[in-house]
């Protein structure tokens, strides 16, 4: 049993501000990233603009439309793209206190970019101290790369081989294994902090005990950074681990 207070978000979530990219791409569309997460649902709540976002699962490809006050969440395993038809923007709720933007992410990199941790991470890094252009154009280029990896994945699922989306599960499972051990403290001081909070809050009002309760508290948050290069877009983003 946990203690009987949690101050962080609801359940151990984040929140971000994303304003979706919207470079143009090799085929004729503007927009993110493709990739997934492998612990994390993620979910988006649209604020303005219009768009969709593409996912490609061992069930198959599918579109869903993104419009002001839309609301579309998915599990672990699903590849996700974003595409921005008009100024797209979506605020951003992600599982495990905002995992998937500490790690939980790979990437639809093409399968020799995909074979070790230091491959990948030479492959998908943004210099952090570099100008705003050298980020740009680094995000863009990791952008294109997984871009014509998820055309090649949504391809052979559509035409009914289901090998090479079950390698890069494969690989990406493997890139994130070394991990496994920080993610895992992230998870108990977060969600599980939060649902153990849930529990001892219970069994205290079952007791007849409010006493928890004089501990109740407020917080309020500005976004600690502005305009991030994330996988989909410019990220504005809260301190809140």
């Amino acid at each position: 049993m946990g203690t009987a207070t949690y101050d962080g978000l609801p359940g151990g979530i984040a929140i971000s501000h994303l304003t979706v990219y919207d470079w143009p791409t090799t085929d004729g569309l503007r927009g993110g990233t493709p990739h997934l997460h492998l612990t994390c649902t993620e979910g988006y709540v649209v604020t303005g603009g219009s768009g969709m976002v593409q996912t490609l699962t061992a069930s198959g490809y599918a579109e869903t439309p993104l419009a002001p006050g839309a609301l579309v969440w998915f599990t672990p395993g699903t590849i996700h793209r974003l595409v921005n038809e008009g100024d797209l923007k979506i605020v951003v709720m992600m599982q495990n206190s905002g995992l998937p933007e500490a790690g939980d992410a790979v990437l639809t990199l093409p399968p020799e970019l995909l074979r070790d941790p230091e491959t990948y991470a030479a492959a998908v890094r943004i210099p952090p101290d570099g100008t705003e252009a050298a980020q740009a154009a680094a995000a863009r280029r990791r952008r294109d790369l997984a871009i014509g990896g998820f055309l090649k994945l949504r391809a052979a699922t559509e035409a009914g081989d289901p090998e090479p989306l079950a390698a890069f599960h494969r690989a990406a499972a493997a890139l994130v294994r070394p991990r496994l051990d920080d993610w895992e403290q992230r998870w108990r001081t977060g969600a599980a902090a939060a649902s153990g909070a849930t529990v001892a809050q219970l069994a205290t009002l079952r007791g007849g005990d409010a006493g928890y309760l004089a501990a109740a508290s407020v917080r309020a948050e500005q976004p600690a950074a502005h305009g991030k290069f994330g996988m989909c877009g410019r990220l504005d983003v809260y301190a809140t681990d």
